[in-house]
């Protein structure tokens, strides 16, 4: 049995996302795809004392409607000591933010970062580290991909030898899984209900900000809110 899952990229995503993966012999980054525009592939949201607000890496996208994901650009280079600034000022005094920043500020501060795809992955991966996810990373890139949209996801489980493919539960409304059936590989679907809450701050408890709320309200414990480590 080989379990797979084939997403798209998110900046710094929530702690769904992560829980995926961590269930996962196998996690594709899926940015062959095109780029959407007020979407998580660049952004992604935190709390204030004013409410939740977005990060959003810039990128470039007049007039390039069908570029993908992949080759995206970013386009200013400040953005990662802006959205620093702006975590140390809504996080600074949560209970496990002194112990957790040195594993994200470098990665804010110095990064070089061109194309956006890398720099998703660049964040995933250091989350990953600190939560302990082994979970190996590939890139869709790597495949020769089918036309049909439901095809390419088949054709990267076959090439992965995977047996058993995941995907959020927003999928069940336009998956074809009798395309997964004829090569015998069973569908799953996520399901992100049930998540017991963390001491938080700023307000009403909100599950879908981004996992460094989590990391920064309870340090090393962080796993212990999350469903895949229990």
């Amino acid at each position: 049995m080989k379990k797979i899952v084939i997403t798209q990229s998110n900046y710094i995503p929530w702690k769904g996302y992560f829980d995926g993966i961590n269930q996962m012999d196998e996690f594709v980054i899926y940015d062959d795809m095109q780029y959407t525009k007020r979407d998580w592939r660049n952004r992604n949201q935190i709390k204030t004392p004013q409410g939740l607000v977005w990060l959003s890496v810039p990128v470039e996208v007049s007039g390039k409607y069908f570029q993908k994901i992949n080759e995206t650009k970013i386009s200013d280079k400040n953005w990662g000591k802006q959205h620093w600034n702006m975590l140390k000022q809504n996080y600074s005094k949560a209970a496990g933010f002194n112990e957790t920043k040195d594993a994200f500020e470098e990665l804010f501060l110095n990064n070089n970062f061109e194309l956006l795809t890398d720099a998703n992955q660049a964040f995933l991966q250091r989350i990953m580290d600190f939560l302990k996810i082994k979970t190996p990373i590939n890139r869709s890139e790597k495949f020769e991909l089918h036309d049909e949209k439901t095809q390419r996801l088949v054709n990267i489980c076959v090439d992965c030898k995977a047996t058993d493919y995941f995907s959020g539960p927003a999928a069940k409304a336009y998956m074809d899984e009798t395309k997964f059936a004829k090569q015998n590989i069973n569908v799953h679907y996520f399901d992100y209900s049930g998540y017991p809450e963390y001491p938080q701050l700023h307000g009403d408890f909100q599950h879908g900000v981004t996992i460094l709320d989590l990391i920064f309200n309870t340090g090393t414990n962080a796993v212990k809110y999350m469903k895949s480590f229990q």
